[in-house]
C-alpha cells in the first residue's frame, strides 16, 4: 500500500473543489486544476485520487516518488512474493500474471519457481502467495519436488509471521485434485502463517476462478499491509488507480489462434501397431513465437458419433438450446466444441447422481468403496454412465452441467522456427483401443487425424516452457532420450543447433517396437549423422527380438561413454512416458554415474541431485 498526503479540501464530497493557494503549484497551475475540478463530482474526485496514487506507484514524471525523497514517516513499499511450482508452464504464467497486478496495485512482488529458491527463505517472507499445480496421481510438479519435500519435512521453519493464500492447479479427473495446493495450504498453517484468503482450487479451466482468486488475495494483503492514516492525510491506495490497458494481444491461450494445417503425414510403416503422425500448421498472420522445447496446445473438437450417442441416450433434442458461463449454444455445438464429454470422475459422477438418483450408482459412489470406484472408473468414460446408469429424465441445461469445459492439449513441438520459419510441427502419437465393449478414441489425437484435413484450420496456441531447452552455451554437449514420440523435442532441438551453428556434441537415444515400421523421422536422423550435426545415434527397438531391449539398456551398454560425457559437461533430457520410461531411465542414470564413477549409491544420488541443481538433468514428461 503506498501513501501520500493529498490536498484536504474543507469537503471532499463538494462539487467545486478548490485547490488552496498555499499548494505547491505555480498560480498558473493552480487556475487549471481549478478549472478541471469544476463541477466533478464525488466518484470523480474518487477516481482522480486512485489515479494520482498509481501515478507516484508507476514513479512517473512529476510524481512525488519520482521527483523527491518520500516525506518523513512515510510507509515502506510492502513485499510480495509469489511462489510457483509448475510442470506445464501454467502455473508459472499465472504468477507471472499475479506479480503484475501486485505490482500494479503498489506492492514490490516477485514472481519465484520452488526450483530457484530453498524453504529455509520462507521465513524471511511476509506476504506470500503461492500457485501450485499437481502432476498425475498427487505428486509435486518436477521441478518443485525437493522444495516440496523439504517444506513437508521437520526442517522446514516457524512461518508466525508470514500472510498467505494458495491457488492449486489440478484435474478433476485424478484422485487426488490439486492435492499439491491443499498440501501446501495446510502446512503453511501449521507452521504458523496466517491465510488471508481462501484456498482456491482449479480445474483444467482454470481462468476465472485464477481471476477472482488473484484479486481478493492482493485486496486481502493489502488491507493488512496498510498503515493506518495519521490525521489530516488523505490515504491513496494504488488499486484505486484505473488499470493500465494492457497490450494487446492477438493470439492467446483465451484467444487461440486458427492454425491451417499444411501437412498430415503417418510415419509408422505398414504393418506397425502405433499409429504416429507428424503435423505441420501454418502461423502466418499470428504473431505467435516459440522456441525448441516450447509445447502447442491445440484445442480439439469431440468426435461426432459420440456426441449424437450423448443425445440420444438422454433423449434430448441436439438443437436445444444451452448456457455455458452466460454464453448460449445449441446442445449439439456445445458437446462438440465447448465440453468434456469424455473423462469420467468422481465428481461427475455424483453431480449426475443427483439427477439420476440410481440406487446402484449410490453404492459405487459410497465413501467406503474407494476399491470398486477406482475399478469401475478404470476404461470408461461418461457415455459408459449415461447407458449403465439412465436418468428417468434430464434436461439439455442439467446434462452439460455435469461436465468440465474441454481442456486443450499439449504437445511438445517438433520442429525450430529457425528451420521451419511461419510454421509449427507436432509429432503425435494417435489413441485407439476398445474397453468396456466399445471402441475409445483420444479425444485430441483422432481429432488431429480424422476430422481436420489438409487445408481446414485447428485453435492453437503456444505454450513455453523455459526449463526444457538447449544449453546458452552452444559448445555444450547434450544427450537425448526420446523414445515413441519422445522425439518430438529433440528434433526440434538438433534442428536449432544446426541452424546456429553449434558446435557441441549431439547424442540421441531413440526407442520403439520395430525398426522396419517404427523408426521415426528415420531419414532425418540418418541425414544429421551424415552431416555431422548428430554425434551419435543409439536405437533400441523393442519388439526386434526375442527379449525386449529398451532405451535404457542401450545407456548401460554405453555406460562408460555417457558418463564421459556428463564429466565433460553434457545436459541430459528425457522426454515421454513418465510411468515407466522415465523412472527406468532414471535408475540406469543413477546406476552408471554410481559404478562409472565408482560412488557409493548416496554420493550417485548427490551427483544426479548436482545435475539437477545446475540445471543439466531436464525431463519433459507426460
Amino acid at each position: 500500500m503506498l501513501s501520500f498526503t493529498l490536498p484536504v479540501f474543507k469537503d471532499m464530497s463538494q462539487k467545486n473543489p478548490v485547490v488552496p493557494n498555499t499548494a505547491p503549484l505555480a498560480p498558473e497551475q493552480v487556475a487549471s486544476l481549478n478549472s478541471f475540478l469544476q463541477g466533478l463530482d464525488a466518484d470523480q474526485l474518487l477516481w482522480m485520487e486512485g489515479f494520482i496514487s498509481g501515478l507516484r506507484a508507476a514513479g512517473g514524471a512529476g510524481s512525488p516518488s519520482a521527483a523527491a525523497p518520500a516525506a518523513a514517516g512515510a510507509a515502506p513499499t510492502p513485499e510480495l512474493t509469489v511462489l510457483y511450482g509448475t510442470e506445464s508452464g501454467n502455473s508459472e504464467g499465472l504468477a507471472d500474471l499475479t506479480a503484475k497486478a501486485a505490482k500494479d496495485a503498489g506492492f514490490k512482488a516477485r514472481a519465484v519457481n520452488m526450483a530457484d529458491t530453498k524453504v529455509a527463505k520462507l521465513k524471511e517472507i511476509e506476504n506470500l502467495l503461492v500457485i501450485v499445480s499437481t502432476w498425475g496421481e498427487g505428486d509435486p510438479p518436477e521441478t518443485a519436488v525437493e522444495f516440496y519435500e523439504t517444506f513437508m519435512s521437520d526442517q522446514a521453519p516457524k512461518l508466525e509471521n508470514t500472510r498467505f493464500s494458495v491457488l492449486g492447479l489440478g484435474d478433476t479427473s485424478y484422485d487426488e485434485f490439486c492435492k499439491m495446493g491443499k498440501d501446501f495450504d495446510a502446512r503453511l498453517e501449521a507452521l504458523g502463517a496466517r491465510r488471508v484468503h481462501d484456498r482456491v482450487d482449479c480445474d483444467v479451466d482454470y481462468d476465472d476462478d485464477f481471476a477472482k482468486w488473484h484479486v481478493a488475495a492482493l485486496n486481502a494483503l493489502e488491507t493488512m499491509a496498510q498503515p493506518k492514516a495519521e490525521a489530516g492525510v488523505a490515504t491513496a491506495s494504488a488499486t484505486a488507480a484505473p488499470a493500465k490497458p494492457a497490450a494487446p494481444v492477438k493470439y492467446s491461450r483465451k484467444n487461440p489462434f486458427p492454425a491451417e494445417l499444411s501437412e498430415c503425414v503417418l510415419l509408422n510403416g505398414e504393418g506397425s501397431a502405433k499409429e504416429t503422425i507428424h503435423l505441420e500448421f501454418s502461423l502466418e498472420g499470428s504473431g505467435l513465437e516459440y522456441e525448441a522445447g516450447d509445447a502447442l496446445a491445440v484445442v480439439p473438437h469431440n468426435d461426432g458419433d459420440l456426441v449424437d450417442d450423448f443425445i440420444q441416450t438422454a433423449h434430448l433434442d441436439p438443437e436445444a438450446p444451452v448456457l455455458i458461463k452466460e454464453q448460449e449454444y445449441t446442445l449439439r455445438d456445445a458437446l462438440t466444441s465447448q465440453l468434456d464429454i469424455t473423462s469420467l470422475s468422481l465428481p461427475v459422477m455424483k453431480r449426475y447422481n443427483e439427477i439420476a438418483k440410481d440406487p446402484e450408482l449410490e453404492k459405487l459412489l459410497d465413501p467406503a468403496n474407494k476399491a470398486g470406484l477406482q475399478d469401475y472408473l478404470f476404461g470408461r468414460e461418461i457415455i459408459d454412465l449415461l447407458h449403465q446408469f439412465p436418468a428417468k429424465e434430464i434436461t439439455a441445461d442439467a446434462l452439460v452441467g455435469i461436465m468440465r469445459k474441454l481442456p486443450p492439449r499439449l504437445y511438445s513441438i517438433a520442429s525450430s522456427p529457425k528451420a521451419h520459419p511461419g510454421e509449427v510441427h507436432l509429432t503425435v502419437g494417435v489413441v485407439r483401443y476398445d474397453a468396456h465393449g466399445r471402441q475409445r478414441k483420444g479425444v485430441c489425437s483422432t481429432y488431429l487425424s480424422d476430422r481436420i484435413a489438409e487445408g481446414e484450420k485447428a485453435e492453437v496456441f503456444v505454450t513455453p516452457n523455459k526449463h526444457f531447452k538447449i544449453p546458452a552455451d552452444n559448445d555444450t554437449p547434450i544427450i537425448m532420450v526420446g523414445p515413441g514420440t519422445g522425439i518430438a523435442p529433440f528434433r526440434a532441438f538438433i534442428e536449432e543447433r544446426k541452424a546456429i551453428g553449434a558446435q557441441g556434441k549431439n547424442w540421441l537415444f531413440f526407442g520403439d517396437q520395430h525398426y522396419l515400421t517404427d523408426f521415426l523421422y528415420q531419414t532425418e536422423w540418418q541425414e544429421h549423422l551424415a552431416d555431422g550435426i548428430l554425434h551419435k545415434l543409439d536405437v533400441a527397438f523393442s519388439r526386434d527380438q526375442k527379449k525386449k531391449v529398451y532405451v535404457q539398456d542401450r545407456m548401460r551398454e554405453n555406460a562408460k561413454e555417457l558418463y564421459d560425457w556428463l564429466e565433460q559437461g553434457a545436459y541430459f533430457y528425457v522426454c515421454g512416458d513418465a510411468s515407466r520410461m522415465a523412472t527406468d531411465v532414471d535408475v540406469a542414470l543413477h546406476d552408471i554415474i554410481e559404478h562409472q564413477g565408482k560412488l557409493s549409491k548416496d554420493d550417485a544420488k548427490a551427483y544426479v541431485k548436482k545435475l539437477k541443481d545446475e540445471k543439466r538433468y531436464l525431463r519433459d514428461v507426460y
